[in-house]
């Protein structure tokens, strides 16, 4: 059986990866992957970090894991993880982390501060591994510069202002992140259309077979697993390639099935809110009138009539 390690502490952190460097701050610090060694963890090890981590990796023979296309820049790649997201160490990533950095902070240094709110808005800490951001020259550099500066302000002698700084700058860092992936979205957006291409392929078929009657609505998770995605990459990538969510994508088939039904079939109401995986038909009638402006009943009556 596999091992399962949880690491909670930075000085735990710094004790697993073999860090040379005791840690300068309780709640955050830098480790540099050049001097670590991972042969010494067992690949298929499952990692479960109590912090967020922001990691950069060289991908030095290493792109298969990422499923890189031709068109990205570098041959570095970010990756944001939230506390409490498992990581499984395989041989291939132990290459990938031969330089490279990952910046790792505790959830307890900016519980008091607005970003602790302001982080779950950062949808990339729970993409896919083969979600990472793939980095041009000058976005690597201006990452590794916000990073540097919060090292120092964490690693020198603290103040009475060092906290906030430390905290604002790691907002600035995942602003950054915001639009690089806002980039690879744009640069990705032939790709981008395929996906969109195949996930409203997903939802017709599921639509047009039995699988509404047996499952119920399909769920944003369902459809980016068919695509091998990830829920947050998937409802990120169609918000910018189409404007509206994955549940919007998933509500207009919806519509359209249930305005099918309400016209050519001769069961109840209530009975095709069951049809379309609805437990109660209020729940139905609110959904539908709130996307048509008219209710089932009203629906129907304005078909029958023309």
């Amino acid at each position: 059986m596999n091992e399962t390690v949880k690491i909670n502490s930075i000085s735990k952190l710094h004790e697993f990866f073999g860090y040379p460097h005791k840690p300068t701050h309780p709640l955050i610090t830098l480790i540099d992957f050049s001097e670590i060694n991972l042969n010494a963890i067992n690949s298929g090890t499952r990692i479960i970090f109590g912090f967020y981590c922001i990691v950069l990796k060289r991908l030095k023979g290493a792109g298969v894991i990422y499923g890189r296309k031709d068109y990205d820049f570098s041959e570095a790649a970010l990756l944001c993880m939230a506390p409490e997201q498992s990581n499984i160490v395989t041989d291939i990533q132990k290459g990938a982390l031969t330089d490279g950095w990952g910046l790792y902070f505790h959830p307890d240094l900016i519980r008091s501060s607005s970003l602790n709110d302001k982080i779950k808005e950062y949808s990339f800490f729970s993409y896919n591994m083969n979600e990472a951001l793939h980095l041009s020259d000058n976005e690597k550099n201006t990452l590794y510069s916000v990073v540097q500066t919060i090292q120092e302000e964490f690693s020198n002698k603290l103040d009475n202002y060092s906290h906030d700084l430390i905290v604002s700058n790691i907002e600035v860092l995942l602003n950054y992140c915001n639009r690089s992936y806002g980039r690879q979205f744009m640069t990705r957006r032939h790709h981008n259309k395929g996906v969109v291409t195949r996930f409203e392929a997903i939802l017709s078929d599921y639509f047009e077979s039995e699988q509404i009657k047996l499952n119920g609505l399909p769920t944003v998770k369902y459809c980016a697993e068919q695509l091998h995605l990830s829920s947050n990459y998937l409802g990120d990538l169609l918000k910018q390639e189409t404007g509206k969510s994955a549940i919007d994508h998933i509500h207009y088939y919806l519509i359209e099935k249930a305005k099918s039904l309400l016209l050519t079939s001769s069961h109840s109401i209530s009975e095709i809110a069951y049809e379309l995986g609805f437990e109660q038909r209020q729940s139905f009638t609110r959904l539908f009138k709130r996307k048509t402006g008219m209710s089932p009943k009203e629906y129907a009556e304005s078909g029958s009539l023309s």
